[in-house]
């Protein structure tokens, strides 16, 4: 069974709105077997909005709406569900009753505009709301079942797991979808594609996506089955396959970001790390930080920028900087050194580069990062330049980059 989903309302389609309530309800038609297969924004018109319900309703077995239940003129769903059902709409005195017992509870009369979300299409099983006023509508139509829910996250969310989720589990086949994400780093997606498509391409079921952000990759399978051990014994064969091709290349098997992963491995050899940044101005740190208890393992750092606080804080020699520069593996590895001896850390991170969009005087092209790691047992440095002059992603690359180098460290 298939799901489309639309939101609804001319603010969903602006910069600061975030139509969040389509993730819910993936989540829980996902956890039933019911595959999304598209989603819409759509703004307050009504033929507009009336001719993507017809479409959905076309395309998918369920079609759920959110928001546009409102008592504005502007809160449209009510009105282009009955135009594309070819349905009337009717008061419901019951309805319209409880919305007036919940003004008197707040001690104010209900406006009359108030009477629209009282309206209910014919045939429509009515949702009560117990977070607001407007009620949901379950409406079944030609072996499709369309469901109108409220727009705020809070009452859309009780509405469906109270009233939604026991209708759907009566009326969904047993299916399970099941998902595995791997997380890659070290590559680039081409790469990636060209080294696993051999093995995912024989495969309908799962289904394979590839998705790249800033030099982290990650491979998601999903398994759609008629029972979990199934979708898992999938999930394992295409899985296991693709852990043969990539190898060391993969540093996660249940999504979690390299900043966990090699905190773990910190914690499981007693280790300590700490950093030097010039190029991310901390943001190497921050996500170090967003780990829970990476104070266990993460002892701080440093952000000098300037060449004078690469000398002063760090003791990199400023012969090495005028000889080499700031942006260069010798930089970079005195400065990891000097992080490490300041902090007593058994690990230490540096990174140096140009993140762009000008040079500044400095003789590396923009997208050049330096990473410089000093262990137990010796300093070293790697480099690499980033094809971009976007400032923010080659800073989010040379943080992923550094803590990619440091994983691959510590796998030996």
């Amino acid at each position: 069974m298939n799901a489309e989903i639309i939101a609804v309302g001319s603010e969903m389609l602006t910069h600061k709105r975030v139509d969040t309530n389509s993730l819910f309800i993936t989540e829980q038609l996902n956890n039933l077997g019911v595959e999304v297969t598209a989603k819409h924004v759509i703004g307050d018109d009504l033929e507009r909005l009336a001719g993507t319900i017809r479409r959905s309703m076309g395309a998918a077995e369920v079609v759920m709406l959110s928001g546009g239940l409102g008592p504005t003129e502007d809160d449209l769903t009510r009105d282009a569900l009955a135009m594309a059902l070819g349905r009337r709409q009717m008061l419901n005195a019951a309805v319209n009753e409880g919305i007036e017992q919940r003004f008197r509870q707040m001690n104010r009369a209900m406006p009359e505009i108030n009477r629209r979300q009282a309206m209910v299409i014919e045939g429509a099983h009515v949702l009560t709301n117990d977070r607001g006023t407007a009620p949901g509508q379950w409406i079944e139509d030609a072996g499709r079942i369309v469901i109108s829910l409220p727009g705020p996250p809070h009452e859309l969310q009780s509405m469906f797991t109270r009233q939604c989720l026991p209708r759907l589990v009566r009326v969904v086949p047993p299916l399970v979808i099941r998902t595995l994400e791997l997380r890659i780093s070290g590559m680039s997606e081409s790469e990636l594609d060209q080294a696993i498509a051999p093995i995912y391409k024989r495969y309908e079921n799962p289904v394979t996506t590839i998705l790249a952000h800033n030099g982290d990759m990650q491979v998601h399978l999903r398994a759609r089955c008629a029972t979990e051990g199934e979708a898992m014994a999938l999930l394992a064969e295409v899985g296991g396959k693709i852990d043969v091709a990539l190898g060391s290349r993969i540093y996660s098997h249940n999504g979690d970001p390299l900043e966990m992963v090699v905190g773990r491995q910190l914690t499981g050899l007693h280790a300590t790390l700490a950093v030097a940044e010039s190029a991310t101005g901390g943001g190497l740190a921050e996500r170090i930080t967003s780990v829970p208890g990476s104070s266990g393992w993460f002892l701080g750092g440093f952000v000098t920028y300037t060449r004078r606080l690469k000398v002063e804080l760090l003791g990199v020699p400023a012969e090495v900087i005028d000889r080499f520069g700031a942006v260069s593996a010798e930089t970079a590895e005195a400065m990891a050194l000097g992080a490490r001896r300041r902090t007593g850390a058994t690990w230490a991170l540096s990174v140096t580069g140009n993140a762009g969009p000008g040079t500044d005087g400095e003789q590396a092209p923009v997208g050049m990062i330096h990473v410089g790691l000093s262990g137990p047992a010796e300093t070293t440095s790697f480099h690499r330049v980033w094809p971009t002059s976007d400032r923010a992603r080659v800073r989010a690359f040379a943080a992923q980059m550094a803590l990619d180098f440091l994983h691959r460290k510590l796998s030996q």
